[in-house]
């Protein structure tokens, strides 16, 4: 069996599986970036359908909530024509007790092409990827405290379309960097494609142990962690995954680590704010910041759909070219 890192190419080093940004080089990331631009402007078209992936079906298996994620990838899988079948978990064979490898074996028998996983185990997408048939590809659609790899590309590709390219670039993560999949994957991303210095700011008992080994700038003040960056990504507080002894009260938090305008000042004045959602109002960031000028959270959302639309249809390719 091949090792996890290599589960994600086929033998030709195409993407036959999307599970972590971790394995991936920049010249795939970037390749992903530059795919998603080439769907980008099919929203805006009369009929916003191309027919790439006809004939596929893939199963969106959501075992937690998610409506942003969940709905781009059902508009994703839609424009590119392939049949999608969302699985509402709650009421699946899995809470009478069948394994998850039996459920998977299943809907596989269906002669499904692809499964969508998010799951709150760190390590299920992986899992299930190992076990499948070599035809079918997984995608990552958020495990447990460990990657969100979808959701950082929609950023890369959401920073890339305003700043143009990462050189240069300094880039402030803030929140609970802890508890956050989307962090994770974020900073491997703005490594790999080139970001000048990723920055994290939170509280001590918000960070991991090793946070630095990540290959961040660690602050524990965000007035000198915000000071001349380029892009600000504010991340939610993650409170169904912690205890209340980890942050003291929310308007505690927001005096501390929320945005405000004040605070946004204090980066450049081209400075862009993004949220990976869903925003907690005046705890993480204040209306006004998330309803201004610099914000880019609604494109954000935008932008997943093409990113999605990216990633499905490269993770296929591998088995139309095979056929």
């Amino acid at each position: 069996m091949r090792e996890i890192e290599n589960l994600q190419l086929n033998a030709q080093g195409q993407l036959q599986h999307f599970l972590s940004i971790e394995g991936l080089d920049k010249a795939l990331l970037t390749e992903i970036l530059d795919t998603a631009e080439s769907f980008a402007g099919i929203s805006s078209q009369n009929v916003k359908k191309v027919p790439l992936l006809r004939g596929k079906t893939i199963v969106n298996l959501f075992f937690e909530n998610s409506t942003r994620t969940r709905a781009t990838f059902e508009l994703a899988a839609t424009r590119l024509s392939a049949d999608i079948l969302s699985m509402n978990i709650a009421t699946s064979a899995t809470s009478k007790g069948e394994s998850l490898l039996d459920t998977i074996h299943n809907i596989e028998a269906m002669q499904v092409d692809m499964f969508v996983v998010r799951h709150s185990l760190s390590g299920a997408a992986h899992f299930i990827a190992q076990h499948v048939a070599p035809h079918v590809s997984v995608i990552n659609a958020g495990d447990g405290q460990h990657e969100h790899p979808t959701q950082a590309m929609l950023d890369m590709f959401t920073i890339r379309r305003v700043k143009k390219q990462f050189t240069g670039l300094r880039v402030a993560i803030v929140g609970d960097i802890l508890h956050s999949r989307v962090a994770r994957s974020q900073i491997q991303a703005l490594n790999k494609l080139g970001a000048e210095e990723v920055r994290v700011i939170a509280p001590k008992t918000l960070l991991p142990t090793d946070v630095e080994s990540l290959g961040v700038s660690v602050y524990y003040d965000m007035e000198a962690g915000l000071k001349d960056v380029d892009v600000v990504i504010m991340l939610r507080l993650q409170k169904e995954r912690m205890s209340s002894a980890l942050l003291p009260s929310e308007s505690e938090y927001f005096k501390c680590y929320g945005l405000s305008e004040d605070k946004l000042k204090l980066a450049h004045k081209d400075a862009v704010v993004m949220h990976p959602g869903p925003i907690n109002r005046g705890v993480e960031i204040s209306s006004k910041v998330a309803d201004g000028t610099q914000s880019l959270i609604l494109q954000q959302v935008s932008n997943g759909i093409a990113v999605r639309m990216a990633v499905l249809s490269m993770t296929m390719q591998h088995r139309r070219e095979s056929i």
